[in-house]
């Protein structure tokens, strides 16, 4: 396995060397019948000379384009066909070699991240060449479908539909494009049906296809006396698509039948000025109605790309839509998913911010590669742009911060260079191309970026970072993440996170006896973020008590456990800061649309931001996320003593709630004052202020309590049996905490039809109760919880088949007082 211990290292060879795929075939029917045979690549990774019976037909130098080679007069009826691929690696330095014009920063990544140099010279997967939550591996092979097509006339080689809701007439539309490769010398014409059965539309339109890349842009009006559903993201209503059969008949005879998918939704990304605000709005309306987005960044999967199979993602991304998302960022620095995952996103409801494949770095705009990148972009669009799950294109991943921040220290003079690059390449060539080929959806050049005002700055802003306009990234280790004064009062927060590690049945797999120590060689080389694991400790420091015990074992898994708290804890804080933060402006600032975390999925065994770790299992934060993204939330934060408690709703209509609050004091399960607030109103996708209450009178109503002895946990529950999750505020350090005892934990394991029933007993009050199972596929319907009572039940949701005695052997049970 590359992934076991140090293989990523001791593998590099194979990144360093040449290799070639060769194989013989028959072509299985009559050469002579065939006006054009082509030989078609949908992904080759990277660059390769291909060759059929010794004869060259082309090379390839970017993963992400399509390739189509003619081999109408070189092929026979038994062929030999070779692909030779040159190292990604001796490529890329050699193309950086050759810019000798000026450099193009970075060079090499980081020491601690054990990469390769000069990602930014290959259109590959800039990730392969190492990132700080991955391994190095430039792979070289085919990583898409090979084929080889034979056709007369013409040929359908792309095929889109895209929807526009016309305002004056409230009519829907359909647009739909398809290009042709005809092989025919003269136009050839014919007739095009579509059909939409469920919406009886049906419209049938004369066409011409010229020589060349034929192309046929039809206009379908729905029948207005049908009802169209749109479709919704998750959360906001169904994800309805309708069947569409389009038929081409032409004139050289055969028949074309395409069946295909149709949704109906509009999106805009709205940018306004706000009552008492300078700057401008940030956030997406979908069908005319303001949604805040919830999520996560999304990274490539694996390292191995073949790897990632369709139950793998469907099983990522329904972790996802579980956990309340209802959109992922496909980050820029990993591929453009496959069909499948855009077919999943569309199924879910999960809008995706799209960013093409460039990421932290300065890029190359000499001829060749501007081709290349035009041909990759145009190729994508057309592929993507039928997925109504896409909601944004994205010029790049933080490279206008690179240059405004001056990440690179590049000379005062030499600016201008790398600022008419950065122009050329993501304005002049990608965003001509996007607006060219797809008018249906928004494009940003950059993220983070101030949108409009960094157009107004010729497309790079003073500060990208600005909280007045666009998006955010923030990151910050060193300061306390309970502390919420620290978060950026943003716009859209598009990546913030934690480190944390993941489980140990999830190293386990990847290494041997002696690295199961944090301080370990191999818990150093999979830590490729600079002092990543001290700022762990660190972070966990503020709050908890670090692990004591003399047992090498028992001390790695109690600081995974730690590290998982505090991940979970930290993004927890921040995620509900920028939730509360939708409906107000305090000081110039708020009015939050959006809250993407950084990361969803890992890429391997390793401690990462992610909060879904390599193999699916859900790490704490992604239990806590279930609740923090919850439809209907109260929130609670302090400021100058006074508690303060939100209710934050992406419902679409207003509530009548009772809130009710809850004090405990940390010795006892019973509680030492409750209070019901009733008739509270919340609003209808916002979040307002609807309690507030000075400590010390709090401290004072529940009698015996100190901040220090005592907890608040609090919810919504209105009629019809909604409710929101039960949400805690702490008082005081968990270090800190006065009558904590360390709680005996208890459960039994019975079978309900397809799911498993966890009854859990404690005898105390027990802080982040984790359940694992250790490598039993599956999750639990809640985990790392606050335990108030003596009883719970938690139900466990099996990936694969197991057993009640299988669950109850694998059960190990842990809360805060265990790790000592």
């Amino acid at each position: 396995d590359p992934y076991y211990r140090f293989n990523d290292v001791m593998y590099r060879w194979i990144s360093l060397d040449n290799w070639t795929y060769s194989r013989t075939f028959k072509t299985p029917f009559d050469i002579r019948k065939w006006q054009r045979i082509n030989l078609v690549f949908e992904g080759v990774d990277t660059v390769a000379h291909i060759l059929i019976n010794n004869v060259t037909l082309g090379t390839t130098d970017n993963m992400f384009n399509r390739y189509s080679f003619d081999i109408t007069s070189v092929i026979k009826e038994v062929n030999f066909v070779e692909v030779r691929f040159l190292s990604a690696i001796s490529y890329a330095a050699e193309q950086s070699r050759c810019h000798t014009a000026y450099s193009i920063p970075p060079a090499c990544p980081p020491p601690v991240q054990k990469g390769e140099c000069h990602a930014n010279f290959i259109r590959k997967e800039q990730c392969s060449f190492g990132w700080d939550w991955g391994p190095s591996f430039p792979t070289q092979g085919i990583w898409k479908d090979v084929r080889v097509e034979a056709y007369n006339y013409y040929h359908l080689i792309y095929f889109s539909l895209t929807p526009f809701f016309v305002k004056s007439t409230q009519q829907w539309s359909l647009e739909i494009e398809s290009i042709f490769d005809v092989v025919s010398s003269k136009p050839i014409a014919g007739l095009v049906t579509v059909n939409i059965p469920k919406l009886q539309t049906q419209q049938t339109y004369n066409v011409k296809l010229q020589p060349g890349e034929g192309s046929i842009v039809l206009l379908v009006n729905i029948n207005k006396s049908s009802t169209v559903e749109a479709w919704w993201p998750n959360g906001h209503g169904k994800q309805t698509g309708y069947n569409v059969t389009t038929t081409f008949i032409m004139e050289a005879g055969y028949k074309i039948e395409k069946f295909s998918k149709a949704y109906f939704r509009t999106v805009e990304l709205v940018q306004e000025p706000i009552p008492g605000s300078p700057g401008l709005s940030f956030y997406f309306r979908i069908n005319g109605r303001p949604i805040f987005i919830k999520g996560s960044n999304w990274i490539p999967a694996d390292s191995f790309q073949d790897r990632v199979t369709y139950e793998k993602l469907w099983l990522l991304l329904k972790s996802a839509a579980d956990a309340n998302m209802n959109a992922l960022r496909v980050w820029g620095g990993g591929v453009y998913e496959q069909d499948d995952f855009y077919d999943i996103c569309d199924e879910l409801g999960i809008m995706i911010w799209q960013d093409f494949m460039f990421a932290c770095a300065l890029y190359p705009t000499d001829q060749n590669y501007l081709e290349s990148v035009r041909a990759e972009v145009s190729h994508q669009v057309r592929r993507l742009k039928s997925h109504p799950s896409i909601i944004l294109w994205s010029g790049n991943n933080e490279n206008e911060a690179a240059i405004a921040s001056d990440w690179f220290s590049i000379p005062h003079t030499d600016r201008e260079v790398y600022i008419k690059d950065y122009v050329l390449l993501y304005v002049k060539n990608i965003r001509e191309i996007v607006l060219a080929e797809d008018k249906s959806r928004p494009f940003v050049a950059s993220s983070p970026t101030n949108g409009v005002e960094s157009v107004k700055e010729g497309w790079l802003s003073q500060n990208p970072y600005d909280t007045h306009y666009g998006d955010t990234h923030f990151y910050d280790y060193s300061s306390d993440c309970w502390n919420w004064t620290v978060y950026p009062k943003t716009r859209f927060a598009s990546e913030y996170g934690f480190q944390s590690w993941p489980s140990f049945s999830t190293l386990e797999k990847v290494s041997s006896t002696e690295d199961w120590s944090y301080t370990s060689n191999f818990s150093l080389h999979r830590q490729h973020h600079e002092n990543g694991n001290d700022q762990m400790l660190q972070q966990i420091g503020y709050h908890f008590k670090l692990p004591q015990t003399t047992d090498p074992i028992k001390k790695f898994k109690d600081t995974i456990y730690l590290t998982q708290v505090m991940q979970a804890q930290c993004t927890k804080a921040e995620t509900e800061f920028y939730r509360f933060s939708q409906s107000e402006i305090i000081n110039g600032e708020g009015h939050t649309m959006g809250a993407l975390y950084w990361q969803l999925n890992d890429i391997w065994q390793a401690p990462s931001w992610a909060s879904l770790e390599y193999g699916g299992k859900w790490k704490l934060l992604h239990y806590f996320a279930q609740h923090f993204f919850a439809p209907l939330l109260p929130v609670a934060y302090e400021d100058k003593g006074v508690l303060y408690i939100y209710g934050v709703s992406d419902l679409h209509t207003d509530h009548e709630l009772t809130l009710k609050v809850t004090v405990h004091s940390w010795s006892s399960l019973e509680p030492v004052c409750t209070l019901a607030k009733d008739s509270v109103t919340v609003r209808a996708q916002s979040a307002v202020p609807i309690y507030k209450e000075h400590i010390n009178d709090l401290l004072e109503r529940c009698r015996n309590c100190t901040r220090k002895s005592c907890v608040v946990t609090f919810y919504l529950v209105g009629e019809g049996g909604l409710r929101s999750p039960t949400n805690h505020h702490f008082l005081s350090s968990l270090k800190d905490a006065v009558g904590l005892e360390k709680a005996q934990l208890s459960a039994a394991v019975s079978q309900q039809d397809d799911v498993y029933v966890f009854d859990l007993q404690t005898t105390a009050i027990a802080p982040f109760v984790t359940l694992d199972v250790g490598s039993i596929k599956g999750r639990f319907s809640d985990n790392g919880f606050l335990m108030i009572e003596k009883k719970k039940v938690v139900v466990f949701y099996p990936w694969e088949p197991t057993s009640a005695e299988e669950l109850e052997k694998s059960l190990t049970l842990t809360s805060l007082m265990d790790v000592a």
